[in-house]
């Protein structure tokens, strides 16, 4: 078997790999769930996708000097083990005494959950660019395809759990993380049994501060912000997407749950965007491109803050899941293209961006707790404006993509 088909079959294991990236968007698509079985504010619940984010500030930069110990794949296989410890706590949660304890191993799960995918992102995406040669965007974007599956599927399995009449275990939408659990299992053990060849390491490895330093490279520094508003904005959709189909089109006795179809609405169009973003970036201009899907997020924005229609909301969901999907592969792909002798420490500043997960969520869920106490009618609009912020700054980002 020569070299070419056998990176292909080494790269099914890591497609199933960030297949179980994709868990760490369970996060959104439960936390509705979680802010009516426990009362929770806005605010609140919006913590939790937050918590998660969290980690990314914290053990990115570490994984990035960790890989160069250790190598790509040991490092991936790790997070891998942590991700799928993170989706296998919750299923205790009915042996915990109190709703205060059942809160804590929440916070608990999510905290592993954070970890491990600042661990697996930070190492997965070099460890693929050992695996291609050529179109490294439009590879990490059909990796972002898989991960989207588990993104797309994770609030209907979520809805079906929570709304069944025969629960399976009584586990209501935590069945979300029993499936995750198997399938983590099946990744942890096939990518340990796939054998890579890892590229050795070339001269001094960085250090913490050798890693920090490089943001002084303005494309660095710059797609460094640029990935904080992709996951902000991704993050955010994803927790208020259902909130704002709620408050505009929602009546008496409805529910929150049964908007949560909002979140599938905007994992459908993000799936098919990252699917179709792996096939039209080997044809088009990649500036080209991404000029016209922040130009789809910039209107997306729009329907959110003035729609009131039906129509006029699935639509903003659509355009903004669609043109979103494959902002972190372009914008990552630059800052790894402008030091490619650095590639473990430039993934670890990229996937530290992700903090942006942390930020965005809190500051709309203060946005949207702040309206509702002045008494708005639509306080989902602030916390829309908040995503707003993000895109403009993604327009901003236009003329440093390199045209290809």
């Amino acid at each position: 078997m020569n070299n070419s088909n056998q990176s292909k079959l080494t790269l099914i294991p890591v497609m199933i790999t960030f297949f179980t990236m994709g868990f760490v968007d369970l996060v959104g698509a439960v936390s509705n769930n979680m802010q009516e079985d426990f009362g929770l504010s806005d605010s609140a619940a919006n913590f939790f996708p937050s918590l998660v984010f969290f980690w990314f500030l914290i053990f990115s930069v570490p994984t990035g000097m960790l890989m160069n110990k250790i190598g790509r794949k040991k490092t991936v296989l790790l997070s891998v083990v942590i991700t799928t410890l993170a989706v296998f706590l919750p299923l205790f949660d009915s042996f915990m005494p109190t709703k205060e304890s059942q809160l804590w191993l929440m916070y608990i799960s999510f905290s592993l959950l954070g970890i491990g995918n600042a661990i697996m992102q930070t190492g997965i995406n070099p460890l693929v660019t050992m695996l291609v040669k050529g179109h490294l965007a439009s590879t990490l974007t059909f990796g972002q395809f898989v991960k989207a599956i588990a993104s797309f599927i994770a609030p209907l399995i979520a809805a079906w759990g929570a709304t069944t009449t025969a629960p399976i275990l009584g586990l209501s939408w935590r069945i979300l993380f029993l499936l995750f659990f198997v399938i983590g299992m099946v990744a942890t053990l096939w990518l340990g049994m796939t054998h890579i060849e890892e590229e050795p390491i070339e001269g001094k490895a960085s250090g913490f501060a050798d890693c920090l330093k490089m943001l002084g490279s303005p494309i660095i520094l710059l797609s460094f912000i640029g990935i904080m508003c992709h996951v902000g904005i991704d993050v955010g959709t994803n927790a208020v997407a259902p909130k704002v189909l709620f408050e505009r089109l929602g009546g008496a006795g409805d529910s929150l749950s049964q908007f949560e179809y909002a979140t599938s609405i905007y994992f459908a169009f993000r799936t098919l965007g990252c699917f179709t973003g792996s096939i039209l970036m080997r044809k088009l201009n990649i500036r080209t491109f991404f000029t016209i899907i922040v130009l789809m997020m910039a209107l997306s924005m729009v329907g959110l803050v003035f729609g009131t229609e039906k129509w006029e909301l699935w639509a903003a969901i659509a355009l903004v899941g669609y043109g979103n999907s494959n902002v972190f592969s372009i914008v990552f792909s630059q800052a790894m293209l402008s030091a490619p002798e650095k590639k473990n420490e430039v993934s670890g500043l990229m996937i530290m961006g992700l903090f942006g997960g942390t930020v965005f969520p809190l500051l709309m869920g203060f946005a949207s707790d702040a309206a509702k106490a002045a008494g708005a009618q639509y306080p989902q609009i602030w916390a829309a404006a908040v995503m707003a912020v993000g895109v403009a700054y993604l327009l901003s980002y236009i003329p440093k993509v390199k045209q290809n």
